[in-house]
């Protein structure tokens, strides 16, 4: 089973990224943006949940998988490779760094905090920046 994983790690906001600050993602009316379902969970759990929880826990609401069928799906959804948080329109769009902590649990960090900045700065962290929207 692939992983999209990260321990010990920050993910710096794209270089490329429009944000001057961190902005909370769009709902649209209908139907809530993947930005807005990886936000939310996040935020309201800092340190809860891995990278492939909330990749998974999105992309089950997005297809209504629900039940029984969760355990079968993941397995499923993680047999390839699927993009990680360098990739998540939070940090490349939004302004938001991501901190993997040992055990790769994440927490959202506003691009402007001091916290940011401090992470930024830590030499016991790996320092992977989310990919660019342009080449």
């Amino acid at each position: 089973m692939k992983t999209t994983n990260y321990q010990n790690t920050f993910i710096e906001v794209a270089e490329d990224s429009p944000a001057k600050q961190a902005e909370i993602p769009p709902q649209k009316q209908d139907d809530k943006t993947v930005a807005y379902l990886q936000f939310d969970m996040i935020e309201d759990s800092p340190y809860k949940y891995t990278s492939d929880d909330v990749l998974f826990h999105v992309h089950a609401l997005r297809n209504h998988i629900n039940g029984t069928d969760l355990a079968t799906e993941r397995e499923k959804f993680f047999s390839k490779g699927q993009a990680c948080f360098r990739a998540s329109p939070l940090t490349k769009r939004y302004g938001w760094g991501i901190h993997n902590d040992a055990d790769g649990k994440i927490a959202l960090y506003a691009m402007e905090s001091d916290e940011y900045k401090r992470l930024s700065q830590d030499t016991s962290l790996k320092h992977v920046k989310a990919m660019k929207s342009k080449r």
